[in-house]
């Protein structure tokens, strides 16, 4: 299996894929698991409230989001490779995050939760298939390859690990 082409998700994914290096999807758990936990094990508990600007997360609020999004983002990788030919529905993510509890949780048990959750993230995906890898389906109206979503997954963790280190590590 090589890299998605453009053709095998929306536009509104090629950023987070072009963040993720190599070819293979079921390497990407070896490439960036341990700095991804690494990354979120050394966030400090006292900026858990932080938000950069008015109207921005704060850093329980992102985490809950990586976690959502990640479940989401995995269900669909299931959903797929399993063969359902039923279209998903897309989600809205600030939805998502103004209904969760992010604020009455520590960063600390957000952390245990989401380290646990990608742990699982990278089992499921070591073990695909070339078959699985190539399966489609649909997602939020449009086509979508298995073996995108796997890149998007790792992408848009990187994504959020970029906008933390630049709004939210310094404070």
């Amino acid at each position: 299996m090589s890299r998605p082409l453009p053709s095998e998700c929306d536009a509104f994914y090629h950023h987070y894929i072009g963040l993720t290096r190599g070819e293979d999807p079921t390497v990407l758990p070896v490439t960036y698991g341990p700095s991804i936990a690494s990354f979120f094990s050394s966030l400090s508990e006292e900026k858990a409230g932080y938000a950069y600007a008015p109207g921005k997360w704060t850093l329980q609020q992102v985490l809950q989001h990586l976690i959502d999004v990640e479940r989401v983002f995995v269900f669909r990788l299931l959903w797929i490779i399993r063969g359902d030919s039923q279209a998903l529905p897309g989600f809205d993510e600030n939805a998502f995050a103004n209904s969760a509890p992010a604020r009455h949780r520590s960063l600390k048990e957000l952390n245990q939760e989401w380290l646990l959750l990608r742990g699982s993230t990278d089992q499921f995906i070591t073990q695909l298939s070339l078959q699985e890898l190539a399966r489609q389906g649909m997602a939020n109206g449009s086509a979508i390859s298995a073996n995108a979503l796997c890149f998007i997954i790792y992408g848009h963790v990187l994504h959020h690990m970029m906008i933390i280190s630049e709004r939210y590590a310094g404070h």
